[in-house]
């Protein structure tokens, strides 16, 4: 008997990452809500049986009011956008859609601030021996 497809090693990654592609697309070029700014995609994670998919994603600007008004105007056409998606996929369950602001690019400046100046330090203290 075959395998059900969903037990093919990869596909979980193969069909995020294509909603990843379509949802950026359809993002860009079909949805005209003003508070969706530049965003950019940055992963989606599906669940196991396709129900759910947290869509993470940066905005250009990193203002808190700013952030709060993409996610609410992303959960508003969640609807709209799942629908698009399924003119584009051809899979079986649709998965319901989760916006998260990901804020690891943010973290990751501030971890890159850190290590600047503590190099910055280190090579003061040595330069003073």
């Amino acid at each position: 008997m075959a395998k059900h497809s969903k037990n093919i090693p990869g596909r979980g990654l193969r069909v995020a990452d294509q909603i990843q592609k379509d949802l950026a697309e359809i993002i860009w070029s079909e949805l005209k809500d003003p508070r969706v700014g530049m965003i950019t995609l940055t992963e989606v994670q599906l669940t196991p049986d396709y129900a759910h998919a947290k869509v993470y994603f940066t905005t250009l600007v990193d203002d808190p009011v700013a952030v709060k008004n993409t996610v609410e105007a992303l959960v508003k056409a969640a609807g709209f956008l799942r629908n698009q998606l399924g003119l584009r996929l051809r899979i079986h369950t649709l998965p319901q859609l989760h916006f998260v602001h990901d804020t690891s690019t943010i973290r990751g400046m501030a971890m890159s601030k850190l290590i600047d100046e503590a190099n910055a330090i280190r090579a003061k203290d040595d330069g003073e021996e």
